[in-house]
This record gives structure tokens, C-alpha cells and sequence, in this order.
């Protein structure tokens, strides 16, 4: 169905639509939160948090910044697929300060107690899952169903998180359940994304070899990957699990290869879709390589490559395209998307490299390169985020 008609709406063009303010604040919060976590992982700044500082920076990666870009997403894709008026006005402005509240209930919990932050923090996905489901099921959009699945996921590792780090003093299993969930989204969305986006554009400016359309390939390499990744949440060491993995790193690698990216490399708007997309596979095969060579190879590699690669590049680039074609701006990307995109990728690289050369102070390069990504997507896009759309 097209986008729907909006209601009636004198307000600021902030609360318009949901992309609107979670874009804004995510990539604010994604490009500043990592400025203060460096100083933090070298000993020079403190949180007045009750969790460990890396598992701070682990849970607001996930269900911080993650879980605004994911909320921006999914307020503004579930209208397209329902044909429902959109959240806008005082509810999304309802949803935006929950979200708030989140982040700083888990940065002050040391006041207020792990009880009461777990509680506000965890209120931010309820909220979203719960909005999701009613507008999915009233209009009947059955097929999109399946997308409340890693939602879930993501609200039940949330609080398992908080659970995990008070009784155990360090969250474990409730990291790699988010993790999961947040890469499940991305094999899901991003199967449905790349591929239309792809042939779009090829049928438009590179007539020829087209992506190939959903099938049963599809859904095998979805459920291998699935329980590969529920195989690494509950038993992140055995040879079982790298096996898994190993097959799911190859069947994502093909069904990556089914949908023409290699004819794509014209435009930056499509092609980093599936540089985004490259990086599951190859996190697949880091962590099944590092359960098989766990001296050698850092479990970390194949955690970043995951997290900032494949979650980091795919949200930037959707949040790129989304605010284009929703302000009324061409689907273009001129030099400086171009420049956030390369960003990005450059931060995935660093921070994957920064496992095996700590020597090199890597990671610190790799954090102001995912800085300039976010924070450069709030400086250029902003100004749309905020005004109303474009005639």
C-alpha cells in the first residue's frame, strides 16, 4: 500500500513522523555516547551507573541508539504496510520521552536503583512492541508478523541484561540475546530492503542481471542463521555452534551474492546496503572461527563485525535513505552521504583490525570514525529531520 494519508497536523514537523525525532536523537545519541565511551574504556571518566562501564556501553549500543533508529524504522514502515495513519503528535512525543527517560535512568541508576532504571529503561521497547503489534493485527498484515519476533527478542534481552548484571555482577548471555535479535532484524528487513531497492535502480539506470526474488533459499538461510544465532546465545563454545555458524556464513555470503550488488557500484544510496549486508556473513565466520581458534582469534572480532558493521552501516544507510524519500528530497546520495557512508565502513574495518593490532590504537580511530558517521548524519540530514516536508 502507499503511504497513507496524514491526519490533520498544525504541530512541529519534529513529531510528524516517527523517523523524525529517533533518527535525530539516535545518531546524536550513537555519535556522542561513543565520544564519552573512550574516555571511559581508558579509565579517565566514570558513569554514575550501576553497570560495569562495558557493560554500559554494550547495552546502550543495543538498546539506546539501536533501539531509537529500529522504533524510527518501524513507525514509519508499519504504515506503508498497513495502510494505518501514522504515530505523530503528543503519542510520538509520548514514545520520544520514554526513551529519554531510558537513557538516563541507566546512567543514574547508582541514585534511583537497578529496579526502577531496569523498569523505565525496559518501558521504552514495551511501549514500541506493543504499538507495533496493534497496528500490525488491525491491519491484518499478517506477513509482517514475523518482524515483532526480534523485537521481542530485543525487549527480553533488555531485561535479562539488567537481571544479569545485578545477580551476577556482568551481563553474559542477555549481550549476545540482544546482539542476536538486533542481526536476526537486519537478515529479515534487510532481505526485504536491498533487493527491491536494488532492482529498482538497476531496471531505472543498469539494465541486466536483476536480484533474485524471495524463496525457499531465503527462508533456509534465515533459519539456519536463526539458530546459529541461538546456538551462539546459549553455548558460545562448542564446536556445534561454529559448525552453525559456519553454515550460515555461507549461506548468507550466497544469498548476498543472489541480489546483483556488484552491479550496483555507481550508486553509494544502494551499494552500501549490501556492504552492510557483507559484513553477517563475515561476522558468522569470525565467531565460528574464534570458538575453534579461541587463542588467536578474539570472540571481539566477530562481535564488531556484527555490531558496527553490519547494525552500524545498515541503520546509518537506511536512515539515510528514509529521510531522503520522506522529506521529499531525491534518493540521491551526493558527496557527503557518501562521505558518512565511507565513514561507517571505515569504523567496521578499524574496529575489526583493532582486535588483532591493539598496539595501534585503532579503536580510538575507529570511534571517531563511527562519531563522524552519526554525528555528520545529524548535522547533514538534520535540518530536514526538523523542517516539514518538501512540495
Amino acid at each position: 500500500m502507499g503511504i497513507p494519508r496524514l491526519r490533520s497536523y498544525k504541530g512541529p514537523a519534529i513529531l510528524s513522523y516517527g523517523f523524525r525525532p529517533f533518527f535525530l536523537l539516535g545518531s546524536l545519541y550513537a555519535g556522542l555516547s561513543i565520544l564519552f565511551w573512550l574516555p571511559l574504556y581508558a579509565g579517565h571518566l566514570e558513569t554514575y551507573s550501576l553497570l560495569a562501564p562495558l557493560d554500559w556501553h554494550v547495552h546502550e549500543m543495543l538498546f539506546g541508539y539501536l533501539a531509537a533508529i529500529v522504533t524510527g524504522f518501524l513507525l514509519t514502515a508499519i504504515p506503508n504496510w498497513t495502510g494505518r495513519l501514522p504515530v505523530q503528535g503528543f503519542p510520538l512525543l509520548g514514545l520520544v520521552v520514554i526513551w529519554i527517560a531510558g537513557r538516563l535512568a541507566v546512567f543514574f541508576s547508582s541514585a534511583i536503583g537497578w529496579q526502577v532504571a531496569a523498569m523505565v529503561d525496559a518501558a521504552f521497547l514495551g511501549a514500541v512492541a506493543l504499538a507495533a503489534t496493534i497496528e500490525i493485527v488491525a491491519g491484518r498484515n499478517w506477513r509482517n508478523l514475523k518482524v515483532l519476533l526480534p523485537l521481542a527478542m530485543l525487549l527480553a534481552a533488555n531485561v535479562c541484561f539488567h537481571l544479569e548484571a545485578h545477580y551476577l555482577g556482568l551481563s553474559d548471555t542477555s549481550r549476545r540475546l540482544g546482539m542476536s535479535a538486533a542481526v536476526l532484524l537486519v537478515m529479515i528487513i534487510g532481505g526485504r530492503i536491498i533487493p527491491s531497492f536494488t532492482r529498482n535502480w538497476l531496471v531505472r539506470q543498469n539494465p541486466g542481471r536483476l536480484p533474485v526474488p524471495f524463496n525457499r533459499f531465503d527462508v533456509v538461510s534465515l533459519a539456519v542463521g536463526a539458530l546459529a544465532l541461538a546456538a551462539w546465545c546459549f553455548a558460545p563454545t562448542s564446536v556445534v555452534t561454529a559448525v552453525a555458524l559456519g553454515m550460515a556464513a555461507a549461506l548468507q555470503s550466497v544469498r548476498l551474492a543472489r541480489w546483483a550488488g556488484d552491479r550496483t557500484i555507481k550508486d553509494p544510496l544502494v551499494l552500501v546496503l549490501h556492504l552492510a549486508y557483507g559484513f553477517i556473513p563475515v561476522g558468522f565466520t569470525l565467531l565460528a572461527a574464534s570458538i575453534v581458534l579461541p587463542e588467536s582469534l578474539p570472540v571481539a572480532a566477530g562481535i564488531h563485525a556484527l555490531g558496527g558493521g553490519a547494525i552500524g552501516a545498515m541503520t546509518l544507510s537506511v536512515m539515510v535513505r528514509a529521510t531522503l524519500g520522506h522529506t521529499g528530497r531525491p534518493l540521491k546520495a551526493g558527496h557527503g552521504a557518501a562521505f558518512l557512508f565511507a565513514a561507517i565502513i571505515a569504523a567496521a574495518g578499524l574496529r575489526i583490525a583493532a582486535v588483532f593490532l591493539p598496539e595501534l590504537h585503532l579503536i580510538e580511530i575507529a570511534g571517531a570514525a563511527w562519531s563522524v558517521a552519526f554525528l555528520g548524519f545529524a548535522a547533514l540530514f538534520g535540518k530536514a529531520l526538523l523542517q516539514p516536508k518538501l512540495t
